[in-house]
C-alpha cells in the first residue's frame, strides 16, 4: 500500500479515483485539476493481529461450540477425557483437535 500522496500544484491530499474509460486507478486533487496515475492498485489494507490471549480465548470457546463435530475416538493423554471437538485451522489445512473438557 502506498503512503498518503499530495498534489504537486497546491499541496492538498490526492484522493483515489477511477478512470472508467481507461480502466485505471488515478489519484486526483479535489482543489485543482491535477491527476496522476497510481503506481499501486491497493488503496487500503487492513491487517488484524491477534494477541496470544485472544487466540487462547478462542480455543476455550471452541469446546462449548455445539455446531462443531465431536468424536469419542480420541482420549486426552493428560486428563483421560473421552471426547474431543475438531475443526480446520484458519491458516492451515490440517485438522485441529481440542479436548471438550
Amino acid at each position: 500500500m502506498s503512503t498518503m500522496k499530495f498534489c504537486r500544484e497546491c499541496n492538498n491530499i490526492l484522493y483515489p479515483r477511477e478512470d472508467r474509460d481507461e480502466k485505471i486507478l488515478l489519484y486526483a486533487c479535489r482543489n485543482c485539476d491535477h491527476q496522476e496515475a497510481a503506481d499501486n492498485n491497493c488503496v487500503y489494507r487492513n491487517e488484524v493481529h491477534h494477541s496470544v490471549a485472544e487466540r487462547t480465548q478462542v480455543l476455550q470457546d471452541v469446546a462449548t461450540d455445539p455446531t462443531l463435530p465431536r468424536t469419542k475416538a480420541v482420549t486426552c493423554t493428560v486428563c483421560n477425557h473421552p471426547e474431543a471437538v475438531f475443526f480446520q485451522g484458519f491458516l492451515c489445512e490440517r485438522l485441529l483437535w481440542h479436548i471438550s473438557n
